[in-house]
């Protein structure tokens, strides 16, 4: 059986600091957390849930209002499938795109990188393979 967590242990668990939690539950990235008798928050395995998908969504670089209007259609009910699938789609598109500057970035500081290690070894630093490659 799961016991509630503190947002202290949540924020252990999951390397997001307490008052990060606080502003998402707040703008609604999160749900309204669970909370005791006494109003302190008691995050359920469902609570947990989410917080794990807002981490996964912000660490893919969706912004904040997209991650709220995810939660708010995901609360509209199943007639919102489509507008979820829309949204989710259109963040993968621009995360597949921010991969591909990522990677053409990577591509140039490894070229860059053998140069310097051919340099090292031979004494001469050459960029003839690489048309309009010059010294930066």
């Amino acid at each position: 059986m799961f016991v509630g967590l503190t947002i202290k242990e949540v924020s252990e668990q999951f390397g997001i600091p307490s008052d990060t939690l606080r502003y998402y539950e707040r703008v609604g990235v999160i749900p309204p957390v669970t909370r005791t008798a006494g109003g302190i928050r008691d995050f359920s395995s469902e609570d947990i849930a989410w917080v794990e998908t807002a981490k996964c969504m912000r660490a893919a670089g969706l912004p904040i209002e997209a991650l709220i209007e995810y939660v708010r259609l995901f609360f509209e009910g199943d007639e919102t499938f489509q507008a979820r699938l829309d949204l989710l789609s259109e963040q993968r598109d621009l995360l597949l795109e921010r991969k591909k500057q990522l990677e053409e970035t990577l591509a140039r500081l490894n070229y860059k990188i053998a140069r310097y290690e051919v340099a090292v070894e031979t004494g001469n630093l050459s960029w003839d393979d690489a048309p309009g490659e010059q010294e930066a």
